[in-house]
């Protein structure tokens, strides 16, 4: 009884741990290879978008900046990290990137380098995002391009929303508001 007490608490600790630990606590690279420290966005509500350009889903590149314009006055931003971890979808370079969301989307809000959002390279900005061990609430690995998360003011991990809802869906819209 004591060895089941001890390892709950032991649990316990890991969950409050986690919970402790916010969007805040990472340093990213821009697109451009510049730091990116997300305490910069503290009290916005922020919506971080595994993205990729030769995906079936890439056309929500085209919700995501219409989403963007129309909130990014209330306090919202939304975060693109390319990724080319399914069927080398994202095969290229951050300046290709860039370029291909300007000129075919227009995409003004902000993007960062490329990563990897899952397997044993995980970046640790989206370990933090996907496992419960590291954000406290829950289980969210990566499944494909345009999985969706959402952060609130304080930098706590909120919900997420799969690939295939668009950006527009009612769950991201009623969070907004």
């Amino acid at each position: 009884m004591k060895k089941v007490l001890f390892i709950l608490s032991l649990l316990l600790c890991q969950i409050i741990v986690a919970q402790e630990k916010t969007l805040y606590d990472f340093t990213v690279k821009d697109i451009d290879g510049k730091e990116f420290n997300m305490s910069q966005l503290k009290g916005k509500k922020v919506l971080i978008v595994n993205v990729a350009s030769k995906c079936g889903f890439t056309p929500q590149y085209k919700e995501l900046e219409s989403l963007y314009q129309e909130y990014k006055d209330k306090n919202f931003i939304i975060i693109g990290f390319p990724a080319n971890n399914f069927l080398h979808q994202e095969p290229g370079t951050n300046d290709q990137i860039k370029a291909f969301c300007t000129l075919n989307y227009g995409v003004s809000f902000p993007m960062m380098s490329k990563i990897s959002v899952k397997g044993k390279d995980i970046a640790p900005i989206y370990k933090w995002l996907t496992m419960k061990s590291e954000n406290g609430k829950f289980d969210a690995p990566v499944k494909w391009n345009f999985q969706k998360f959402m952060i609130d003011e304080e930098g706590r991990l909120v919900d997420f929303v799969p690939t295939r809802q668009s950006p527009r869906c009612d769950k991201i819209i009623n969070w907004l508001k």
